[in-house]
């Protein structure tokens, strides 16, 4: 089925996008108990980090993050620390000062409240006041995604093409299909396939595709009328994936396989890997990492 032409949404630069980050990150327990599971640390920044930097280099700079209790720590990291600065500064350790300084001013970002943990659909429509009629892009700081062209920019490009929603997509092995939302799609055209529908975490047999969504989204603002309708589901949560078969019946939703290196750092082994990975790759600790790795292997 062709993807036919449409008139855009919007003519508006997309500035806006909505990070999700109320979670409680069961998965790492005990570490973070007390420890936003998006401060935990790769290399030397922590996850929520780096997806900010990913959509400032996209040229998404009005960024609302959905924080809970005991998310103070991604507020601070964002904040400008004076007596921090102030330190490093008369310390004359002034790559650190210049660092710290850089990573408190780098965006503009609005906080808001997730009061009760719903859901990421719930999760995203508490942003609805900040966001407006705009569209807006989602991004999940623990899909760690690496690329010379950022996702969300990729995201950003076909978005403007076709004037809809538009999902990263990664095909995944038999095995981890359970482990996704995973997406009904026609054939390929202009580099996008449309989307008829998800599933979420399928068993093997009954998926409709092997291709993943991997938490990076640009939406139409339609989307948070079918939140505001949607229905509480399992687990008492409000299912973002419920509100997108919704918005997929009414107007285009498009999927694009994204070319980047990922990873599934929610999850203590994809953390470890992450770590690994791009430890090696670092220039100040890649060869000593490595000369380490070696003693142990």
């Amino acid at each position: 089925m062709p993807i036919e032409p449409v008139a855009k949404v919007s003519d508006k630069v997309i500035r806006k996008i909505v990070f999700p980050a109320a979670g409680m990150g069961t998965r790492f327990l005990p570490a973070t108990k007390a420890t936003p599971k998006e401060m935990l640390t790769v290399v030397d920044r922590p996850l929520i980090q780096y997806g900010v930097e990913e959509a400032l280099a996209s040229g998404m700079d009005d960024i609302i993050m959905v924080t809970g209790r005991g998310k103070r720590a991604i507020e601070d990291h964002f904040d400008i620390s004076a007596e921090l600065e102030a330190n490093l500064h008369a310390a004359g350790k002034d790559e650190l000062y210049r660092e710290v300084s850089r990573v408190a001013r780098m965006a503009s970002v609005a906080y808001v409240r997730q009061k009760v943990a719903m859901g990421l659909g719930h999760a995203v429509l508490c942003a609805a006041p900040w966001v407006g009629d705009e569209c807006f892009g989602v991004s999940l700081a623990d899909e760690l995604m690496i690329s010379d062209v950022p996702v969300m920019q990729q995201l950003r490009e076909k978005h403007e093409e076709s004037g809809f929603s538009v999902v990263a997509l990664a095909r995944v092995p038999e095995e981890d299909v359970s482990k996704y939302g995973i997406v009904d799609v026609d054939q390929e055209q202009g580099g996008l396939f449309r989307l008829h529908g998800m599933v979420e975490k399928p068993e093997a047999k009954n998926a409709p595709s092997n291709m993943a969504m991997i938490g990076r989204y640009i939406f139409t603002p339609r989307l948070f009328d079918f939140l505001k309708e949607g229905e509480i589901g399992v687990g008492g949560e409000l299912q973002l994936t419920d509100a997108m078969n919704t918005l997929a019946k009414v107007e285009p939703v498009y999927g694009l396989l994204v070319n980047a290196e990922r990873f599934d750092a929610g999850n203590p082994l994809g953390f470890l890997i992450a770590n690994a990975t791009l430890g090696l790759k670092n220039k100040k600790y890649g060869d000593l990492l490595k000369a380490a790795l070696e003693k142990l292997l």
